[in-house]
C-alpha cells in the first residue's frame, strides 16, 4: 500500500521510520504492501514494497496524527480514503468506533478466549486513542459466515464503524466485504485465518506451515520414544474450513515425506468430523477408535484432542495410539502429561482477538500499521506447567 502523508517539519522523522518500515523485503506475501516485519516460518507476513510520499488535507492536527494517512494503493489497485466522517471525528478528537467480529460466542475455548482477549486490549489502544469498543458474533454453536457477515452489514449499514476487526472463515469468505468496507474509507484488519481482501493486516499463521510443524513435532518425538508409528488418522470439528483443510495437509504431506510407507486411514477429504460440543466429540473418537483398531495417531486440528485422549484411555489404548491438538485446554495439558497427547500447539486466541484494537489505534493516531507477529507456540511436557498457569491467567474455561 503507498501511504501518503501530509507533511510537517514534526512529521519528518516519523514519516522516515515508515519509509524504512515499508521497504523492507519479508519471506511471505499473504498481505497487503504496507508494513514488513521479521517473522517465524508459521507466520504470514505482509507484503513490501510500499512507498509513502505526497501531500494531501484533512489530516487530524496535532502531535503524532500529522503522520495520519490519508490515502493509499491497496492490494487490489483500488484506492483508500480515510471516511471524511471519521476524519471529522479525529479532527475533533471525539471517541472512534472499533467493532470487533468473531464466529461464535458458543463455542467452548475458543469463544470465551477471544471475548477476553478483546476486553484486555481496550484499555491499551484507549492510552493511544478515544476509542468506544463492541465485540459482536453469532451465538451458533459453530461458526455462522452468513450471520456474522449480515452482523457486520448492520452495523455498517449504521455508520456504527470506524474501525473494524474480523476473525474471518475463510481465506475469501470475507472478501467482498472487507473490500466494500475498505472502499468506504473504514480500515479493517483480520485475525485468526488467511484472508485475501484488502485488510491492512492479516494477523495469523500459514495452515499447511501449521501442520508441517505439528508433523515434524510429532516425527522429533517418534525419534525421541522409539515409537515408530505406521497409521495415521486427521480429524477437527469443521474439517471443511481451509485452516483445518490446511492443518491436515500439511501434516499428511509432511508425514508421507518422512516416513515413505505410513497410510492414513483417512485424508482432509474425509476427516473424521467430530463437532465441537464434547460428548459428541468423545463419541466420534471412540467409535472411530472402534472401528479402525489399526490406528496409531489421530491429528485433531482444533480444540478436540482432549476428547480424543479420553476415548484412547477409556478402550485400554494408552500406550499404543496418540493424538495432539491445537490451542489449550486443561483436558489437553493432563493428557499431555499423561503422555497420551503428544503436543497442544498453542495459537494464542487471546493474542489474535486483542490486535485489532491496538491496530487500529495505531493506524488513526500515528499512520503505523502493526505487522503480522503470530506464531503458534507448541506446549509440551517441557513448558507444561509454565503453559498451565499463563492459561488459568487469562481464562477461566477449563
Amino acid at each position: 500500500m503507498r501511504i501518503e502523508f501530509r507533511r510537517s517539519a514534526a512529521a519528518v522523522g516519523a514519516a522516515a521510520m515508515l519509509v524504512a518500515a515499508c521497504t523492507a523485503t519479508p519471506a511471505a506475501t499473504t498481505s497487503p504492501s504496507i508494513a514488513a516485519t521479521t517473522s517465524p516460518s508459521t507466520t504470514a507476513e505482509p507484503s513490501a514494497g510500499a512507498t509513502p510520499g505526497g501531500s494531501g488535507s484533512g489530516a487530524p492536527s496535532g502531535g503524532a496524527a500529522d503522520d495520519w494517512p490519508h490515502t493509499g494503493t491497496l492490494k487490489d489497485g483500488s484506492t483508500f480514503t480515510l471516511n471524511p466522517r471519521i476524519a471529522e471525528k479525529l479532527e475533533n478528537g471525539e471517541p472512534v468506533n472499533y467493532v470487533f467480529s468473531y464466529g461464535s460466542s458458543s463455542i467452548p475455548l475458543f469463544s470465551p478466549q477471544y471475548l477476553a482477549g478483546y476486553t484486555r486490549s481496550l484499555p491499551e489502544a484507549q492510552k493511544i486513542l478515544p476509542m468506544n469498543g463492541q465485540a459482536i458474533a453469532p451465538a451458533s454453536a459453530v461458526q455462522d459466515p452468513n450471520e456474522q457477515i449480515a452482523q457486520i452489514q448492520a452495523q455498517w449499514d449504521s455508520d456504527q464503524i470506524d474501525c473494524l476487526s474480523v476473525q474471518p472463515t475463510g481465506q475469501d469468505t470475507f472478501t467482498k466485504i472487507t473490500n466494500d468496507i475498505m472502499a468506504d474509507g473504514i480500515p479493517v484488519f483480520t485475525v485468526g485465518v488467511q484472508s485475501n481482501g484488502n485488510e491492512l493486516t492479516n494477523f495469523t499463521q500459514i495452515s499447511e506451515k501449521e501442520g508441517e510443524q505439528a508433523a515434524n513435532i510429532l516425527l522429533d518425538w517418534m525419534e525421541e520414544t522409539g515409537n515408530q508409528l505406521k497409521v495415521f488418522a486427521v480429524s477437527g470439528g469443521d474439517p471443511t474450513q481451509n485452516w483445518a483443510q490446511g492443518r491436515m495437509k500439511g501434516f499428511i504431506d509432511t508425514i508421507k515425506a518422512a516416513i515413505p510407507d505410513a497410510t492414513f486411514a483417512n485424508t482432509e477429504s474425509n476427516a473424521l468430523v467430530t463437532t465441537y460440543d464434547p460428548a459428541g466429540t468423545y463419541d466420534a473418537y471412540k467409535a472411530f477408535l472402534q472401528g479402525n483398531p489399526e490406528v496409531q495417531f489421530i491429528e485433531n486440528v482444533d480444540i478436540g484432542a482432549e476428547h480424543a485422549a479420553r476415548a484412547i484411555t477409556d478402550l485400554g489404548l494408552a500406550g499404543k495410539v496418540w493424538t495432539l491438538g491445537w490451542n489449550v485446554s486443561l483436558g489437553q495439558l493432563e493428557a499431555i502429561e499423561a503422555g497420551t497427547q503428544v503436543v497442544a500447539l498453542d495459537q494464542r486466541w487471546g493474542d489474535q482477538a486483542a490486535f485489532g484494537a491496538v491496530a487500529c489505534a495505531e493506524f488513526l493516531k500515528n499512520g503505523k500499521i502493526l505487522p503480522n507477529t503470530q506464531e503458534l507456540l507448541p506446549v509440551t511436557k517441557e513448558n507444561l506447567e509454565q503453559s498451565r498457569e499463563d492459561f488459568l491467567k487469562i481464562c477461566e474455561c477449563g
